[in-house]
Formats: structure tokens, C-alpha cells, sequence
């Protein structure tokens, strides 16, 4: 069933965040209506010039081009071509999917998510960075994949449940890789400080 891991996934975050994060934390009112709002929205779609979008996934589009213009100008830039790699990733997958589907080896989604998780690692270096280049590259990239496919008769829904299911994998991923992280820099932290208080009563 598409859209059950999407589901899954956001109703598990907005959870968190409105119940289990401090309340102090500047981001917690925000992120929390942002995804209660994607819930919202996953079952609305529209026609526009030809192509089926849904209203979900080109809002999710609008946050992460409005979190990236209140960056500087560099990191602007910098955003901007790390979310065109990504979104030329994304096309290519599903370009070999359908011209060479053998290289599919186990499920797309979490072949898309290790994936696509992986590359925003390496591109940033700040879970928020990676989230942005992520959902910004892969949303880019269903347009020009929808843009692509129209020339063929494969009809195509821009920001469907496939794709909510997708980001939702990579974002979850994401987060886990995040707090595996900041994990080992607590353990270390705290590692190295016990050992200075070791050495100090000895």
C-alpha cells in the first residue's frame, strides 16, 4: 500500500516532536506543523499544464526553499548545487529503473533511501543541511522526471504517495545517522572525562 511507510514515518516524528521534545527548543513548533500539515495535505493533488501534482510534496518544496533563502549568500549557492546533484541522482535512478530495472536488487525504496541517504552525507554536515538538499534535490528531481516521462505515454503523479513514502525512508534514515553521531561525540565527551577524573584521584 503506497504511502503506509509515509504514514508511519511522519506520524512517528510529529509524536516526537510535540510530545517528547523540550519545549524551549526553537524548532519544535515549527517542524511539528510543518509535518502535521504534509499529513494533511498527502491526499490532495491538482492538475496543472498537463501533469498531476500532489499538494503535499510541492509544499514540502516551498519550506525548503524558504529555510535555504534565509541562509547566506554562499551557503545559498551551495545549497543550490548540492540539491541539483541530488536531483540529477534521483532522475537517473528512475531513468535505469525503467530502461534497466535488473540492477533493482531488493526494494526501490530502500535502495533510493540508502542511496540518497548516503549522498546527502557526504554533501553536508548538519542534519538540517542534509534534510533540505534531500527533500529540495528529490521534489526538483520529480518534476524534471514528470517534465521527462511527458514525452512518452507513462502517466506520472508529481509528489505521490511513492515518493512521500521515499523521503520519508531518507528522512528517518537521516535522523538515526544524526543522533548515531551525536552519540559518539557524547560517549567520547564524556570518555575522555572520566578518565581525567581518574587520573586526577589517582
Amino acid at each position: 500500500m503506497g504511502g503506509l511507510m509515509f504514514y508511519w514515518i511522519f506520524w512517528s516524528f510529529w509524536v516526537y516532536l510535540t510530545f517528547l521534545v523540550d519545549k524551549k527548543n526553537p524548532y519544535r513548533g515549527k517542524l511539528s506543523a510543518i509535518i502535521l500539515i504534509v499529513l494533511l495535505l498527502s491526499n490532495l493533488q491538482f492538475h496543472l499544464r498537463g501533469f498531476d501534482i500532489h499538494a503535499s510534496g510541492l509544499f514540502l518544496l516551498v519550506i525548503c526553499y524558504t529555510f535555504i533563502s534565509q541562509e547566506k549568500q554562499r551557503a545559498i549557492i551551495y545549497y543550490f548545487i548540492c540539491s541539483l546533484i541530488v536531483s540529477i541522482g534521483y532522475v537517473t535512478f528512475h531513468l535505469f529503473e525503467i530502461f534497466d530495472p535488473v540492477w533493482i536488487i531488493f526494494k526501490k525504496e530502500w535502495m533510493m533511501g540508502i542511496c540518497f541517504g548516503y549522498l546527502s552525507i557526504l554533501l553536508q554536515k548538519t542534519l538540517k543541511g542534509r534534510l533540505l538538499i534531500t527533500i529540495c534535490g528529490t521534489m526538483q528531481g520529480e518534476f524534471l522526471y514528470a517534465y521527462t516521462l511527458s514525452k512518452f505515454p507513462f502517466p506520472y503523479e508529481i509528489g505521490g504517495f511513492e515518493y512521500l513514502d521515499v523521503c520519508a525512508l531518507i528522512s528517518a534514515l537521516l535522523v538515526c545517522w544524526s543522533a548515531l553521531e551525536n552519540a559518539s561525540t557524547y560517549i567520547q565527551t564524556h570518555y575522555h572525562f572520566f578518565e581525567k577524573e581518574k587520573q586526577k584521584s589517582s
